[in-house]
């Protein structure tokens, strides 16, 4: 297993080269290989992840917890209220300190500037696992699950259908495009990704042959998509526009109808937690075409193969 990787902090898509992506895309898809078998080689036996929740999390706290311990390792969690930062501590202060006890450092938090400056003042490996602007790790995720799916990322179309100024649009953007998977994001008007996002994920799409699209239309968006992806309307700290967001975002709703435009073999993915009959329905969610719940089991598989590259 290669570990040309190791040392290296994942903060957002943009900072992995191609050839990187690959390479965590593969030691995942090896890794769930052996796991399916029972073996669980233990390369990350003595090391340790030190993983600062200052956002609630089900699947990134469970996934990195029950992976670390599967390579041999041991994986602690720290509750963002329960750390000295909740008493005024820096995170500069913080990092140096936990640089010292653990091999990597692993963040869920608000802002995107707390992981920055985390990783400025951290000597070892740190990952986002989540922020307001950014969710790499979910997206590394979505793409092995899309590979896992249709044999190939070149060549697809993917499309988002709702918030596209959020964190897991701008980082499914600039992982599409990293990829050479076009990528189309349909949202309401005044919802759409950030200029800056934008300009990047296109300039990258032209250089790895795919292509970039944005619509207000969902109809127009899906049409002939080979990837289908959702998520919740209402992010966290958004919780006062739930109304307002429930009246602008119901054409965009995934449901039976809107996924008739896709192609007959079109995939279903959200990165959950999902709002049953409101971003997405049941009979899509449980129905033939949606891998939901591999992509979710993916989450494990991926962020072992992060720890392996990284750490």
């Amino acid at each position: 297993m290669s570990l040309t990787m190791k040392g290296k902090n994942l903060l957002t898509m943009g900072q992995l080269k191609k050839e990187e992506i690959e390479q965590i895309l593969k030691t995942a898809e090896n890794l769930k290989i052996r796991a399916k078998t029972g073996e669980f080689p233990p390369i990350l036996a003595g090391k340790t992840l030190g993983m600062i929740f200052q956002k609630n999390s089900t699947r990134t706290r469970v996934s990195f917890e029950v992976g670390m311990f599967q390579l041999g390792g041991h994986a602690l969690f720290l509750a963002g209220n329960e750390l000295q930062l909740g008493r005024g501590e820096t995170i500069a202060d913080t990092a140096q300190v936990l640089s010292r006890y653990v091999d990597a450092i692993l963040i869920r938090t608000f802002s995107h500037n707390d992981v920055l400056e985390l990783a400025k003042y951290a000597s070892v490996p740190v990952i986002n696992a989540l922020t307001d602007y950014a969710h790499p790790t979910q997206v590394l995720t979505d793409l092995f699950t899309i590979y896992e799916k249709k044999g190939t990322l070149a060549g697809l179309k993917m499309t988002y259908v709702g918030d596209g100024n959020n964190n897991m649009a701008n980082s499914l953007l600039i992982g599409a495009a990293k990829v050479g998977l076009s990528f189309t994001c349909a949202s309401p008007q005044g919802y759409e990704p950030t200029p800056e996002v934008l300009a990047q994920a296109k300039a990258l799409a032209k250089l790895n042959g795919s292509i970039i699209e944005v619509t207000n239309d969902p109809i127009a968006g899906v049409s002939g998509a080979d990837v289908l992806y959702t998520d919740v309307w209402v992010s966290m700290g958004q919780e006062k526009e739930t109304e307002e967001r429930k009246k602008v975002f119901q054409p965009f709703q995934l449901n039976k109808e809107l996924l008739a435009y896709a192609k007959a073999d079109a995939i279903v993915m959200h990165c959950l937690p999902a709002i049953r009959g409101m971003d997405i329905t049941d009979e899509v969610m449980d129905g033939p075409q949606s891998v939901v719940f591999d992509q979710a089991e993916n989450r494990m598989h991926t962020h072992k193969a992060i720890m392996a590259v990284l750490i």
